[in-house]
């Protein structure tokens, strides 16, 4: 008679049991662990719910003719007509036009503004006067675009302007610069730049911060200048950066803003100055065309996203980190 063999319980593996529960613990604990930041972004992120995302559920009214008293749920729907009638219109050629030509000129002009300001002050070595200067830069950037155009008003207008007069001083004739549509741009682009390219600086100067110290005494060992440690070790080294806020410049090419250009609009110079974001404001809000309006800025959105995606996808096959 043989002995019984002894079986050994098996131990069946736990194959019905997921790794949910203890990622949903994981994740738990990582939020505890960092609360105070996550409490930190509540604001933020509520900022964003209701003043970006939630808004967006009104874009459907581009696809309806939609009347303020029926509601988005009570309005018609028209499909793609209020676009159909935009692309038609000869307003799209011009608003398209004077949109692109102020942005090329705000990229050309105004993005490098920035760059060379911040490698200016990147230079300087007296700590109080590199402070003042920095200070005096960032001022502009505080006043609304009301302030800064009425600025240029009294300065550039033909009744006692201080230009004008000085102009007249001379011997000169006085020259219409509010109201001649060949002045508009060059000071659109010139009040732009005065205003934002000194808050533009802290990005790259906050990159100059992150190079070796080293690289400069060895190139100042080997007898380069500051023109050349500027342009062989600085500039390389903030690239990326510079590539990022291309990047985000080039997303907003057709989004130029609203306040700006309407204060510097009037009827002598409408036909370079009218924009989409000027138009958007005309058709939509004072012609009551609300599903028109929202048509047109749903347009400057969409092409506002891919060009940031196609740039995006360039940085990146030119071996730049890009914005994702």
């Amino acid at each position: 008679m043989s002995a019984p063999t002894l079986t050994r319980p098996v131990e069946h593996a736990r194959l019905d049991r997921s790794p949910k529960p203890a990622r949903a613990r994981g994740f738990r604990k990582t939020i505890w662990r960092h609360r105070t930041l996550y409490l930190m972004a509540i604001p933020g992120i509520a900022y964003f719910l209701l003043f970006k995302y939630l808004p967006m559920g009104g874009l459907a009214i581009a696809f309806q003719d939609y009347q303020p008293f029926l509601g988005i749920s009570g309005s018609p729907w028209v499909g793609f007509e209020h676009f159909v009638r935009f692309f038609t219109e000869d307003t799209f050629f011009m608003l398209l036009r004077n949109t692109l030509v102020v942005s090329a000129l705000l990229l050309v002009f105004a993005f490098p503004v920035p760059i060379v300001l911040a490698l200016m002050l990147n230079e300087l070595r007296g700590r109080v006067f590199k402070r003042s200067v920095q200070s005096v830069i960032y001022l502009p950037h505080f006043m609304s675009w009301v302030i800064v155009v009425s600025l240029f008003y009294v300065l550039l207008t033909t009744d006692r302007g201080a230009i004008n007069n000085l102009i007249t001083a001379l011997g000169g004739d006085s020259i219409s610069f509010l109201t001649d549509p060949d002045w508009l741009r060059p000071l659109y682009v010139l009040q732009n730049i005065w205003k934002s390219a000194g808050w533009g600086t802290i990005v790259y100067l906050a990159a100059m911060t992150a190079v070796d110290t080293s690289l400069y005494e060895a190139a100042e060992l080997d007898g380069a200048g500051r023109m050349r440690q500027s342009w062989h070790i600085t500039l390389p080294a903030i690239r990326p950066v510079i590539v990022v806020m291309f990047i985000l410049s080039i997303g907003d090419i057709l989004e130029l803003g609203f306040e700006h250009m309407y204060l510097l609009l009037n009827s002598l110079n409408r036909e370079v100055a009218e924009i989409f974001d000027t138009y958007v404001f005309t058709a939509g809000l004072q012609n009551g065309q609300l599903s028109y309006g929202t048509a047109v800025g749903l347009f400057k959105g969409l092409v506002g996203l891919i060009l940031v995606v196609l740039a995006n996808r360039m940085s990146k096959k030119f071996g730049e980190e890009g914005v994702y």
